[in-house]
């Protein structure tokens, strides 16, 4: 039987993303993402409570978050759950760590709240793996909302 390792996120991102490279030159982008929820506690009072992810998006997806997420903005994430562990040199205890290996990438929000307006939406699959869904915008923004110095996303772009 198949096993499934599926996560959709949408959240805020709590810091601009930071991108490295591989020795091989691939680019990686890491940053946390914050989703909140909201419940009642036993007393009937409204209670939020904020999960903090650590995302990690690899090749063309590390470029367009580095490019175009920025702390506060609204994004959607699809990924797979991967936690690792190491020993911690200094205590010798085994340490955790869980992360959430992106796979696709829409912006949300409007533009200036750091997720562009949505404008961008990708997949590291390709485009045989999302035909017939409905992942991609690749409508072009309104010129009266785009922001001094800013060029519209172009087929070239488009990591497919």
């Amino acid at each position: 039987m198949k096993s499934v390792n599926k996560v959709i996120l949408v959240g805020n991102l709590g810091k601009d993303p930071e991108i490295k490279h591989t020795q091989q030159g691939k680019p990686v982008a890491t940053f946390s993402l914050a989703t909140n929820e909201r419940y009642k506690d036993k007393d009937g009072q409204w209670q939020d409570r904020t999960e903090w992810h650590n995302i990690v998006l690899w090749e063309r997806l590390a470029e367009v978050a580095g490019e175009y997420l920025k702390k506060g903005g609204k994004v959607y994430i699809e990924g797979r759950i991967r936690t690792e562990s190491w020993d911690d040199k200094q205590t010798g205890q085994k340490k955790y760590i869980t992360k959430i290996i992106g796979s696709d990438l829409v912006l949300l929000g409007g533009r200036g709240e750091g997720g562009g307006g949505g404008e961008y939406a990708g997949s590291s699959r390709g485009a045989s793996a999302s035909a017939g869904g409905n992942n991609f915008d690749q409508s072009a923004p309104e010129p009266e909302h785009a922001p001094a110095g800013s060029s519209p996303i172009t087929d070239e772009d488009i990591p497919f």
